[in-house]
C-alpha cells in the first residue's frame, strides 16, 4: 500500500521536497510567512494520504465508516488549504479567515451521520446530499477572495498579473475538473495545488528582487529596468516626496515613520490605473511612471493621490512632467517632475511655517 502511494504521488512528493528546500534557503521572506508555508506543505501532503486511502477503501468496498470519515476530511480540507494560502500570502489576515472553513468542516462531519453533504450506501455507492456542493462553493469563494486581494495589492503589471492568473486557473480547475473527470482528477488534485502554489512562490521570489520590502511598491532597480524598456511608451513621470518624515522619525520613532511610508504607498497604489506603476526609490521619495496615458488622466491621477493622502494624517508633495510627442528624454522628464515637486514642497513648508506663527 505504501509503495503504491509513493508511486502514484511521486511527482507530488518531489514538488513538496523542492518547495521545502527552497524555503530553507530563501532570504526574502519573513520567518512567519515561511512557517505558514511549511504548514501549507504539510496540509497538502496529509490530504494526499487521505485521498489515496479513501479511494483504496472505495475500490475494496470495505470499512464504510472510515471511508465516510476520510471523505469528511477531504471535503473540509480544500477550503482549509485555500484559506491557508490566503493566510500565508496576505500578511494582514488573521486566523479569522478560517472561520468559514471551520463551519463547513462541522457540516461535513455531521454528514457522516446525516448525509446532508454526502453519503455512502451499503453497497458502496457515493451520493451527494442537499448540501453536496457546499465544499466547492466555499472553496470557490475563498479562491475568488484570494485572487481579488492579490490583484488589489499588485501594481497591475504583467510580472504580477501572470502568476496571479496562473494561480487562479489552477484553483478554478481544481474546483471544476472533479465534476468532469471524477475520481481520476481527485487523485492528482493535491499535485495540481502543490504545483500552483510552488510556481506562484517562484514568481513571488523573482518579484521580490524588484519590490521594496517596506511598502510593496517597486524599487529603484525596477524603475531603471522599466524606463529602459519601451521608453517611447512613457508619456508622463510623477515625483512624490513625503512631507515631515524626519520630524516623525525624530519625535515618534522610526516605526512610526515606517507606518507613515506604508500608508502613503497604499494611497499611491490605490490611485494607480492601467499603464501606471509606482516605485519607492529612496527614503521618502517615490516615482510613478505612466505609459500611454493622456495629460488629463495624469491630472486625474494627481487628484486621486491628493484626495487619498488627504484622508490620512500625512501629506506629500507632488510634481509631474508630460510629453505628447516623445521628444523629451526620460531624464528630462524626471528632472522636470522633480523641480515641480520641490516647488510644491517649498510651498508646503512656507505655509506650514506661516500656520505655526499664527498659533
Amino acid at each position: 500500500m505504501i509503495a503504491n502511494y509513493i508511486l502514484q504521488n511521486w511527482a507530488l512528493i518531489l514538488i513538496l521536497l523542492a518547495f521545502t528546500a527552497t524555503l530553507k534557503t530563501t532570504v526574502f521572506l519573513e520567518k512567519t510567512t515561511i512557517q505558514r508555508m511549511y504548514v501549507l506543505i504539510v496540509l497538502i501532503f496529509l490530504l494526499s494520504i487521505i485521498v489515496y486511502t479513501e479511494f483504496v477503501l472505495a475500490d475494496l468496498g470495505s470499512d464504510r465508516t472510515l471511508r465516510l470519515i476520510l471523505m469528511a476530511i477531504r471535503y473540509s480540507a480544500t477550503p482549509f488549504i485555500v484559506a491557508q494560502i490566503i493566510y500565508t500570502l496576505v500578511r494582514k489576515f488573521r486566523a479569522v479567515i478560517f472561520i468559514p472553513a471551520i463551519i463547513l468542516a462541522l457540516i461535513d462531519f455531521a454528514s457522516i451521520f446525516t448525509g446532508i453533504v454526502f453519503s455512502v450506501d451499503s453497497d458502496g455507492t457515493f451520493r451527494r446530499g442537499p448540501f453536496g456542493f457546499a465544499p466547492f462553493i466555499i472553496a470557490g469563494l475563498y479562491s475568488v477572495f484570494l485572487v481579488y486581494i492579490l490583484l488589489k495589492r499588485s501594481n497591475k503589471r504583467s510580472i504580477e498579473i501572470i502568476p496571479i492568473a496562473f494561480l487562479c486557473f489552477a484553483l478554478v480547475s481544481g474546483l471544476i475538473m472533479p465534476f468532469v473527470y471524477g475520481k481520476d482528477y481527485a487523485n492528482i488534485f493535491c499535485t495540481i495545488i502543490a504545483i500552483a502554489v510552488f510556481v506562484y512562490y517562484v514568481f513571488l521570489i523573482l518579484q521580490l528582487t524588484k519590490i521594496d520590502p517596506l511598502t510593496g511598491l517597486l524599487n529603484r532597480q525596477a524603475l531603471y529596468a522599466d524606463i529602459s524598456n519601451n521608453p517611447e511608451d512613457i508619456t508622463a513621470v510623477m515625483s512624490l516626496d513625503m512631507n515631515g518624515l524626519k520630524a516623525i522619525n525624530d519625535n515618534e520613532g522610526h516605526s512610526a515613520g515606517d507606518e507613515a511610508l506604508i500608508t502613503l504607498a497604499l494611497c499611491f497604489s490605490s490611485a494607480l490605473k492601467r499603464g501606471q506603476s509606482g516605485y519607492r526609490i529612496g527614503g521618502d521619495e517615490f516615482v510613478i511612471v505612466c505609459r500611454k496615458t493622456s495629460q488629463s488622466e495624469v491630472a486625474q491621477l494627481t487628484e486621486r493621490i491628493r484626495n487619498a493622502v488627504g484622508e490620512t494624517q500625512y501629506s506629500c508633495s507632488v510634481g509631474y512632467s508630460y510629453r505628447s510627442d516623445g521628444t523629451e528624454s526620460i531624464d528630462d522628464l524626471l528632472k522636470e517632475s522633480d523641480e515641480m515637486m520641490y516647488a510644491d514642497k517649498a510651498l508646503y513648508y512656507s505655509n506650514f511655517k506661516r500656520d505655526r506663527r499664527r498659533r
